[in-house]
């Protein structure tokens, strides 16, 4: 787990399994009952919704769970419908859309940034509740998260980023930038949130200076607001096997030899520092 938490991985991990069970069948229905559903995760640079996104991924289906996280339009996206590059993405019968980001990137990092102009900004958040009352009239389950840090708890997580070698590939030149800018990207939300905060789609905004105490609370959120989910398990025929289990056998090739885990001295869970990192994406 990154940073410092009020729960210890044990207890984390103990607090997740049951809401893991939820999730997944809530997916089982999801994919059963022929829903759609679409999960926004926005929120400042290191604020944590990498993780939360794996957290879903890693409990999921990958057949029927997809991340989205776009890189920068290209020349000829730049040209078409703004949200014509996102709608392409939006899940279809039984699928789980999980953007790590979204269209509203015009609203935080566009408009911060200057990559658009005020008029542009100012049309989308026009077009935007009419836009997501489509999708929403259309069937699909909407649910837009804004995950919420402290510059403080920002600075310690770029710090991690920085002196990390596993976790330097997440720093950009925008997060130097962005350092700069917390309070206008204050404003873009504050902007944002009175534009796009509607019945039908609202917003939840969730304390994510704890990374894994916003995890739990953001999971028990969804759960909590979608329907009954819970569907009787289908009887699947498993006849036992007629002979012995047998052992892999090889004929041109054998497998290579085994990490020598005890030649290192490695306790068998791992080193710490291993067990850290592992932590850290959990």
């Amino acid at each position: 787990m990154s940073g410092t938490s009020r729960l210890t991985e044990q207890e984390y991990l103990e607090l997740l399994s049951p809401m893991a069970k939820e999730l997944s069948g809530m997916a089982r229905w999801v994919a059963e009952t022929d829903q759609r559903m679409v999960i926004l995760f926005e929120g400042r640079d290191t604020a944590g919704k990498g993780g939360s996104i794996d957290m879903f991924a890693r409990l999921l289906n990958p057949r029927q769970c997809r991340v989205v996280a776009l890189p920068s339009p290209s020349e000829r996206e730049r040209t078409q419908w703004y949200f014509q590059r996102y709608a392409e993405h939006l899940p279809a019968s039984g699928e789980i859309v999980l953007f790590d980001r979204s269209w509203y990137n015009r609203a935080g990092v566009e408009r911060v940034m200057g990559f658009c102009t005020p008029e542009q900004v100012q049309d989308f958040l026009n077009a935007a509740p009419e836009f997501e009352r489509h999708l929403v009239d259309d069937g699909i389950l909407l649910f837009k998260y804004w995950l919420c840090c402290d510059q403080q708890v920002q600075e310690e997580r770029f710090q991690n980023r920085l002196n990390n070698p596993v976790r330097r590939w997440k720093l950009s030149p925008i997060d130097i930038k962005a350092r700069e800018l917390y309070n206008d990207y204050t404003e873009a939300r504050e902007m944002m949130l009175s534009a796009t905060h509607t019945d039908f789609a609202p917003w939840t905004l969730i304390d994510f200076n704890d990374q894994p105490l916003g995890r739990l609370t953001l999971l028990r959120d969804l759960l909590d607001r979608v329907p009954d989910t819970e569907l009787p398990m289908a009887d699947i025929a498993w006849p036992p096997l007629e002979d012995e289990p047998m052992r892999e056998r090889y004929g041109v090739l054998q497998p290579i030899a085994p990490y020598p885990v005890e030649e290192l001295g490695v306790a068998r869970g791992g080193a710490p520092e291993e067990q850290d990192e592992l932590a850290k994406r959990a």
